[in-house]
């Protein structure tokens, strides 16, 4: 049986999409995902944030914020090429890779000029997936940053028009960590039977005690259905707790796993561009133990 959780880095490299999922859902809810801003000086200065999550314990990595169109990576090398830089994190890494892209309309984007601003690099546009794909990445996230005003109905039609084109060559995450600006963080069951028409192979949910309203309770039946549809499920952390006590982590972790989550995500944000890398390995230790956290953080790149 092939799970990933005991996958080396050179076993985690040959995988297809089909494997990929494949060996998920056979990990039995032991995987975290952290996600990290690459356009934001890394917390180590002279190493990726990624390289010190992977480090801390992490399983796979999300990058948030890069812009396909004008690649960038903080911490890379200088002589790494732009076109390069996913194959090389994941060289670095040993681990799968994944990139955010937003399902937004591009006049609503235009009205937020904070930090989170659109560009069109980051949309969830089918150019912007074949990039992805030539670049190295395993998956692609389908959700919003703060006040991009991505609706659940966006993320549903990008969904769809990208599965459309690129069929089983990428693996599709798709749905909300937290409103986005819009209010409607937690998918209807509706809206879940919706992405997996449209081609979703995991659905993204807030996990238990994130948003207001995600109780253990909704969150498991928001599960139950996911896999009733045959589709994999991940929780996440969007909401800067990441960057809570440790108390915190392991409350959120477990009552996660009671749920039923097949992935766990960490947020960006506990500080600026990563999770409190602590909170990392707290939260790989409570749901997958001490082996296996430490597994994935010894298991040498060359392997």
């Amino acid at each position: 049986m092939m799970r990933y959780l005991s996958l080396t880095a050179s076993e985690i490299k040959k995988l297809n999409s089909k494997e990929f999922i494949e060996s998920i859902k056979n990990s039995e809810g032991r995987l975290l995902v952290s996600e990290n801003i690459v356009i934001l000086d890394p917390l180590l200065k002279s190493i990726t944030n990624s390289e010190l999550a992977a480090a801390m314990g992490a399983d796979i990595l999300l990058l948030n914020l890069f812009d396909v169109q004008n690649p960038e990576i903080k911490g890379m090398p200088k002589n790494v090429k732009p076109y390069e830089l996913i194959k090389k994190i994941k060289e670095f890494t040993g681990r799968s890779v994944g990139v955010n892209l937003e399902p937004v309309d591009p006049e609503f984007c235009e009205n937020n000029n904070d930090f989170w601003k659109m560009t069109k690099g980051r949309l969830a546009s089918v150019e912007n997936v074949k990039k992805l794909k030539d670049f190295g990445v395993d998956f692609i996230v389908l959700t919003g940053n703060p006040g991009n005003g991505i609706t659940n109905k966006e993320v549903v039609k990008c969904t769809r028009q990208i599965k459309n084109i690129f069929k089983n060559e990428i693996v599709i995450f798709a749905g909300k960590m937290h409103g986005a600006g819009m209010g409607d963080a937690i998918l209807k069951d509706e809206e879940i039977k919706e992405l997996k028409h449209a081609g979703a192979d995991v659905i993204l949910i807030p996990a238990p005690g994130t948003i207001p309203g995600t109780t253990v309770d909704l969150i498991s039946k928001k599960i139950n259905l996911i896999h009733d549809l045959g589709l994999l499920s991940m929780t996440s952390i969007g909401t800067s707790q990441e960057g809570a006590d440790l108390q915190t982590i392991k409350t959120i972790a477990l009552n996660a796993k009671m749920c039923g989550t097949d992935i766990h995500h960490i947020g960006d944000t506990g500080y600026p561009g990563i999770a409190v890398p602590e909170n990392i390995t707290s939260y790989s230790i409570a749901i997958k133990g001490i082996r296996h956290t430490y597994f994935r953080m010894a298991c040498s790149i060359k392997r």
